[in-house]
């Protein structure tokens, strides 16, 4: 009977949040249309799944997933948390390339260093968001409706976000690139649930990795982590089964990952494996390669130029990732990834990490300071009190204690093989020191590449992007009429152009589209459009109408 509740529980909550049950007529595939596209992004989650090599619960529909599809077992976010990860991959450029790498830039300003006021992260003028692409090639794009990208988005960004936003809202036969992103998984619903006896199999044997207390109060945190993985599966099999009732599944690339690591102490915002590496599985249309396991090293910044090269869309040359599957895939292996972790709310640190097929290397800039940053947001955990009150009272294993050391090590490299869970550094070894130069080599030449910005204060880069002291406003939009036709400019380098045709009786309540050519109107037909730039703030909404 518990189980039986917590399941009408959660399909109560998936339906009231989500809004996913609906009646449709299955939509009919023209041949040639381009694959629809489809997310499922879990938050705050390891490769801790039966798809991976943890049989701890059931998912009955990811393992679905990865029977159908492929499972990619080396994927990794440049940061251990959700910010600066989504920024990644919304540009396809690292967080710490454009000024996104703190956590988070446009946040609560209690959160924030009494200095430094909200911002926006400024990526070069010629960078889009990755969905804006897709628009422009007639894709519909809805996310629902977690943003997240250390920038406003701008208005050409979706055709749809907010919680209502789902590919039925297209235009007939129009490919989409639609968003689901489930919280049920994230760290605060660890906590949240802490007194909900409903959330947590009780009676479930659960591993404790050897950096975490295993006792009561530690396993009782983690059965609610895989407890909320059950939930996950549950919403991700309601999305599923719509896809089929639209008879849409078959031409559908579906993609299920997760933003970064764990939710757990020393899992989230950390550089280790455990804050970085993440499950992805695809599943191709007519279920290509099935069942198979693809290891490449891939990382966050691939996904955007994936997803443009998925669609049919040459990537632009200007992103820091690579496509690894589609029209555009680039078959040359990556030998590295990166990560990098800075500011979370008011702590500042810097550690940058590059890691191979086997080895971590990871540079820490602050040795002055400890390991562990303390974040009242995670302190709200009962296993991270426990933790706390464990160090205080002198009780922490030598495992559980690395984390609380006083001070950083200038250098740390790990064998993942033999240690997964980053304990012993072989960084003073000589028989790993040419792997050691290698890494060290490749982090400053992957920092310099970036212009890491990292290596200015967050003043100085809030300087850098705000000459005047304030944020730069997108010029407004020039409209002019010449040939019969609405033409749109901005005198704002890089800014893409949003607009909307409204009839006398239409407010401006529509969806804004993309300008890329002139265009027609009607004589009983007027033009509202803006302009934005990323980084800046939007333009001034300019209004026409001929004559």
């Amino acid at each position: 009977m518990k189980n039986f509740g917590i399941l009408i529980f959660g399909l109560l909550c998936l339906f009231g949040c989500i809004n996913l049950k609906k009646e449709r007529v299955p939509t009919k595939i023209a041949v040639d249309q381009p694959p629809n596209i489809l997310w499922i992004v879990a938050e705050d989650l390891s490769p801790v799944l039966p798809s991976f090599g943890d049989s701890t619960v059931v998912t009955p529909n990811i393992s679905r997933l990865a029977a159908e599809g492929v499972r990619y077992t080396n994927v990794y976010s440049p940061s251990g948390v959700c910010a600066p990860s989504r920024a990644a991959i919304a540009t396809g450029m690292y967080q710490n390339h454009i000024g996104a790498h703190h956590m988070r830039t446009r946040g609560n300003r209690k959160f924030l260093p009494e200095v430094i006021q909200p911002y926006g992260a400024m990526p070069p003028a010629d960078i889009k968001m990755h969905s804006e692409h897709l628009r422009l090639e007639g894709y519909y794009c809805s996310n629902n409706s977690k943003e997240d990208y250390q920038f406003m988005a701008p208005v050409t960004a979706w055709d749809e976000s907010s919680k209502k936003a789902h590919w039925r809202n297209r235009g007939p036969n129009q490919p989409f690139f639609s968003i689901f992103n489930l919280g049920v998984t994230h760290e605060s619903q660890i906590w949240a649930k802490a007194k909900d006896s409903l959330w947590v199999d009780a009676d479930l044997d659960v591993p404790v990795p050897p950096y975490l207390p295993d006792n009561e109060i530690g396993r009782t945190d983690v059965r609610r982590m895989y407890s909320n993985i059950k939930e996950m599966d549950h919403q991700v099999g309601e999305i599923l089964a719509q896809l089929e009732e639209d008879g849409l599944l078959d031409n559908t690339v579906i993609f299920w990952y997760a933003d970064h690591g764990g939710p757990l102490p020393r899992q989230k915002r950390l550089l280790y494996d455990s804050g970085m590496k993440l499950p992805l599985i695809i599943r191709y249309p007519e279920k290509k390669n099935a069942g198979t396991v693809d290891n490449r090293l891939i990382s966050f910044v691939d996904f955007k130029p994936t997803l443009m090269s998925l669609a049919g869309i040459q990537p632009p040359g200007n992103l820091d990732g690579r496509a690894f599957a589609g029209e555009f895939e680039v078959k040359e292996k990556r030998q590295y990834v990166y990560g990098a972790a800075d500011r979370f709310d008011k702590q500042y640190d810097m550690i940058r990490a590059v890691r191979d097929n086997r080895f971590k290397y990871l540079k820490n800039f602050k040795t002055e300071q400890g390991y562990y940053l303390p974040v009242a947001f995670r302190e709200q955990m009962p296993i991270m009190q426990e933790l706390l009150r464990m160090r205080d009272n002198g009780e922490l294993n030598e495992n559980q204690a690395q984390w609380f050391r006083k001070k950083k090590v200038p250098e740390e490299l790990f064998d993942t093989y033999n240690d997964p869970y980053e304990l012993n550094n072989l960084a003073d070894k000589p028989e790993f020191e040419d792997k050691l130069k290698e890494l060290r080599a490749e982090c400053n030449r992957w920092m310099g590449e970036v212009n890491d910005k990292g290596l200015m204060t967050e003043k100085e880069y809030v300087e850098s992007i705000w000459p005047s002291g304030e944020q730069p406003k997108t010029i407004n939009p020039v409209v002019k009429y010449e040939n019969g036709k609405v033409v749109i400019s901005s005198a704002t380098e890089g800014a893409s152009i949003g607009y909307q045709i409204l009839t006398e009786k239409e407010d401006r309540a529509g969806e804004w589209k993309v300008y890329t050519n002139p265009f027609p109107i009607n004589v009983d037909e007027q033009i509202v459009t803006v302009a934005h730039r990323i980084g800046y703030r939007q333009s001034d909404e300019v209004f026409y109408k001929e004559n």
